[in-house]
């Protein structure tokens, strides 16, 4: 049975950010990940944790100027300085809060820049960030991202994101397999997860088309999750969807698929 994490950032949202940790304890879940810590104090948020007996399991590292439409800054040239302060201030939150893996976004490359510059910046980059994270035992993630909801993303497939972490390594490096984004971009999901399995370090559910909760739309969620528990993933599975509605409501589909 897969291991359900709530996103924080897109769940709970009737709740101030603090007040969802407990409402996430409240749902049965034992595990959150959210998109980003840095609004908060590192201290605030680990007394959440503690609060509730909540595991963090995933955040994304400073992702450039969000409100200007950047999704990290990996891949562009001329920010490796800002890119080595923000993984510093990532393992700093990583370490506060007990989390063994952080999302590390490629960013959209700009379109003026080379794809050969970008791909080479961002091998570069993260070379350099894995040889700063793992001995601090944390495993840095790469997310291939759909194109619909960010045209331009440097990272698109699964195949893109495993010659990055086999040319890194992949005891250092992990691939996290969204299965929203996998089904909008490539569709395949479960031939596509048997092939990548062995590099999938983090797992993110949503329906498609419109990334609500499972049940919603196109995806057959009964074959997607025993698929899941057959190819023997043991990570977490964070539910990185929009609730349709109050998201208490919504979360009929964990008895409806039986997980």
């Amino acid at each position: 049975m897969p291991r359900f994490a709530a996103n924080l950032s897109m769940m709970f949202n009737e709740l101030p950010f603090l007040e969802r940790f407990a409402a996430a304890r409240q749902a049965g879940f034992e595990g959150v990940e959210f998109l980003f810590p840095y609004d908060f104090p590192a201290t605030d948020l680990r007394s959440r944790l503690n609060r509730e007996g909540l595991s963090q399991v995933l955040f994304n590292m400073p992702p450039g100027d969000w409100s200007k439409g950047e999704r990290g800054i990996a891949s562009i040239p001329g920010r490796q300085a800002e890119f080595r302060e923000s993984v510093k201030k990532a393992l700093d939150y990583a370490a506060a809060l007990d989390c063994r893996q952080v999302h590390c976004m490629a960013g959209i490359t700009p379109a003026d820049v080379p794809i050969t510059t970008a791909t080479a910046v961002y091998a570069a980059n993260l070379a350099w960030a894995v040889e700063q994270a793992h001995p601090a035992g944390v495993r840095l993630l790469i997310e291939p991202i759909n194109h619909r909801d960010m045209p331009g993303y440097f990272l698109k497939t699964q195949a893109q994101g495993a010659a990055i972490i086999e040319a890194i390594g992949r005891d250092r490096l992990g691939l996290q397999f969204d299965i929203y984004h996998v089904q909008v971009t490539e569709g395949d999901i479960t031939r596509r997860m048997e092939q990548f399995m062995p590099l999938i370090a983090h797992m993110q559910i949503a329906d498609v088309p419109a990334r609500n909760e499972p049940g919603t739309g196109e995806i057959g969620w009964p074959f997607v999750f025993r698929r899941i528990d057959e190819l023997g993933y043991q990570g977490w599975v964070g539910c990185e969807y929009r609730p349709r509605g109050e998201t208490v409501e919504g979360l009929g589909w964990r008895e409806a698929f039986r997980v």
